[in-house]
């Protein structure tokens, strides 16, 4: 069979070559289908066999246990809002089928989109659409809140395709992270999309319900319709943090807001509104392992980062001028996106640092900023998606300071 297509391939290249549309996308099924025919075997800078295409590919098999879980998790605060399989381990079929068909289309919005653009360019670059997308692609839908308009996932994509990669010249000459460019965009552009409390919970009712009938029975949706459970804030950890919860005739701020709604547990494991796969740290921590010991990812970054964070959390902790300060070190690292941004983001090997030592300053100061922005910033409370873009930028600085000190160190040398 592989005889056969690879025989099919080399039949179909003189015909492609006649159209540059044409072309390209021969590349790209051909690229997808087979590995690299020349390969250099010897030579003192040879590693290992990683190509682009299997690196990609580990990326978003590390990522699959978020995108999982982030299913389940869309399913079942949709549910909770109306009271509905309020257990954890209730109705998981239902739950994890509402989430994939809420998901799928977001998906879907963003490969078509940022493919078709990169097919374009490459066509008219004479060049291959290269496999970057398929993380890109993943991490997209994965950073935005469950039910984001497809209209604004497909703009929002269009952007940093095109703003934040193609116009650096394509796939490893980016200098921002385009997943996170995507989620600035909208950020920026539509705030009330993407802040606030209850855009974490998805109200609306989807084509699960339509076809099947399953969910909420009820024809208004929406946080303020009389089906909505009594109580059911839909706010996620970080935003009873910094705005507090009312309960009855007292507000209860920092710690206090948060444990009364979630446990520490509950927050490590993921059990918590939030981005759709940002939520459980127990499972991207174990995606970040995977990351590791296939040698994808930086320790160095992720260790510094966490390191930075840590640092940040313990001061604060120590000064303690107001509620959210005094939130320990160890709720900040799981009641929002830190682990997600350290293994997926801050790990991206184009936009990241490339010396050793710049790796290490990279994390650290990316944990730094990172938990300044969280809790000083009263209009956005979260801070690693600033952060990661702060640092892509200064990260050329941080590789130059490092060259500039060891070349001089040779040249003292004689």
């Amino acid at each position: 069979m592989k005889k056969l297509l690879r025989q099919f391939f080399d039949n179909m290249e003189p015909k492609a070559r006649k159209n540059k549309y044409l072309y390209t996308t021969f590349q790209a099924f051909h690229t997808f289908l087979f590995v690299p025919n020349h390969v250099t075997r010897n030579g003192s800078h040879i590693r290992d066999g990683m190509d682009i295409k299997r690196l990609m590919v580990h990326v978003v098999i590390a990522m699959q246990l978020a995108l999982l879980f982030g299913m389940y998790n869309i399913g079942h605060w949709h549910y909770a809002a109306y009271g509905e399989y309020v257990g954890l381990a209730e109705g998981i079929i239902p739950k994890f089928l509402f989430g994939f068909f809420q998901l799928l289309p977001v998906i879907i919005v963003a490969h078509v989109v940022g493919l078709g653009i990169e097919f374009f360019f490459a066509a008219n670059r004479g060049g291959e659409v290269e496999e970057g997308f398929l993380v890109t692609g993943m991490l997209i839908p994965l950073i935005m809140p469950p039910d984001i308009p497809l209209w604004m996932v497909a703009v929002a994509t269009a952007f940093a395709v095109i703003l934040a990669k193609e116009a650096f010249g394509g796939t490893g000459q980016n200098i921002l992270n385009v997943a996170l460019a995507s989620r600035v965009f909208v950020f920026f552009a539509y705030p009330t999309f993407i802040s606030g409390d209850t855009c974490w919970i998805t109200w609306d009712t989807n084509i699960l319900h339509r076809l099947f009938g399953l969910g909420a029975k009820v024809a208004e949706y929406g946080p303020e319709s009389s089906a909505v459970v009594q109580g059911f804030s839909g706010a996620t950890p970080l935003g009873l943090a910094a705005s507090g919860l009312q309960t009855g005739d007292q507000t209860l701020q920092g710690l206090d807001a948060i444990t009364h709604q979630f446990s520490w547990w509950e927050m490590f494991f993921g059990f918590i509104p939030g981005s759709v796969g940002e939520t459980s740290a127990f499972l991207i921590i174990l995606g970040a392992v995977f990351l590791l010991v296939t040698r994808i990812a930086s320790w160095r970054i992720m260790l510094s980062m966490f390191a930075g964070a840590v640092f940040v959390g313990l001061v604060f902790n120590f000064m303690g001028l107001n509620a959210f300060l005094q939130v320990p070190w160890y709720y900040q690292l799981v009641m929002g996106s830190f682990f997600f941004a350290m293994a997926f983001m801050a790990t991206d090997p184009v936009t990241a640092a490339h010396t050793n030592e710049g790796k290490i300053v990279y994390g650290f100061m990316i944990g730094v900023m990172g938990m300044i922005i969280r809790v000083l910033n009263p209009a956005y409370p979260e801070g690693w998606m600033l952060a990661i873009l702060l640092m892509n930028v200064f990260a050329p600085t941080f590789d130059h300071i490092f060259i500039q000190k060891n070349i001089k160190k040779r040249l003292a040398r004689g």
